[in-house]
């Protein structure tokens, strides 16, 4: 058995495309490559250019490409911004994911009042250098934290991320590409076109449709999941749209994605991720009422 384990590979084959591999093979070669990213993603390296030269050597720039191995521009960040209510038991699991992911992160967490120990959990990263702290005295909902950790940016690109790990970072290389490759300048994430979830609520999923339909009716867009926390925008970008936001709980998302479609000549893209969703036994907060201020968002906005 060789280093790739059971499957042989001829080194005349390489550089291939990505039409040249069997299904077993493409299969093999990216969990194979995944791997040796994330190792080197441990220290930082993952995007390096000599990470990617040494896989481009390998398999070839265009097989690279389309398995989601690029160069990241020299001193990128990318900036998390993470709203918390409430988040004590997954809080520190969360920040440990995204300094994991193997990009390079400014974490800008947003507490929005919490009352359950995650204020105090917190306190011990204030003097981190790559984590900026917002507290909040009260609780003044999802939209106004995103507006406060938005204008703290400083990276690149400024991404949200729930902190109750129904959203994975390691998605975050992944939507990133068009952004790096200067395909687009926004990026969501849809728990609907073909990534791993959760099989949970058949109304929660119709309504989430259904709002999205509403909003593509209203924006002349085509997405497919308008109310996935994975939004990822140029700084310059979102910095632009976050003084105008008025949604303080979670209309802020058909707000959002209305105000993006009327910037002159902004280029979307929406790429797979992967779900897993947790139940209301588990803490999820958003409910019935939040679809019907959804559906008057899209009509205000």
């Amino acid at each position: 058995m060789n280093a790739w384990g059971p499957h042989v590979f001829s080194p005349a084959r390489f550089p291939v495309t990505l039409d040249d591999l069997t299904s077993d093979e493409h299969a093999h070669v990216r969990s194979m490559m995944l791997q040796l990213q994330q190792q080197l993603g441990a220290t930082g390296a993952g995007h390096t250019a000599e990470a990617i030269e040494f896989l481009e050597q390998l398999l070839g720039a265009s097989v690279c490409r389309r398995l989601g191995m690029y160069r990241l521009p020299e001193n990128f960040l990318l900036s998390v911004v993470i709203p918390v209510f409430n988040e004590s038991s997954t809080i520190e699991e969360i920040i440990r994911r995204v300094r994991a992911c193997g990009i390079p992160c400014e974490l800008i967490v947003v507490d929005d009042g919490s009352t359950d120990g995650t204020r105090q959990l917190l306190e011990k990263y204030r003097d981190d250098r790559d984590l900026t702290i917002v507290f909040h005295a009260t609780n003044q909902g999802k939209g106004v934290a995103l507006k406060n950790g938005f204008m703290k940016a400083t990276g690149n690109v400024v991404v949200i991320q729930d902190a109750d790990l129904e959203y994975d970072p390691a998605d975050y290389a992944r939507l990133l590409q068009p952004i790096v490759e200067n395909l687009a300048d926004v990026v969501y994430g849809s728990r609907f076109t073909g990534g791993s979830h959760r099989v949970l609520y058949f109304w929660h999923a119709a309504g989430n449709r259904l709002v999205t339909l509403l909003s593509n009716l209203f924006t002349n867009l085509n997405l497919t999941d308008i109310e996935t926390c994975y939004k990822m925008f140029r700084r310059e970008l979102i910095q632009q749209i976050a003084p105008t936001l008025c949604e303080k709980r979670f209309g802020v998302e058909p707000e959002l994605t209305a105000k993006v479609a009327r910037i002159p000549g902004v280029r979307i893209y929406e790429r797979p991720i992967n779900y897993s969703g947790r139940t209301y036994a588990q803490g999820k907060k958003i409910g019935w009422r939040d679809g019907v201020r959804a559906l008057w968002c899209i009509l205000r906005y």
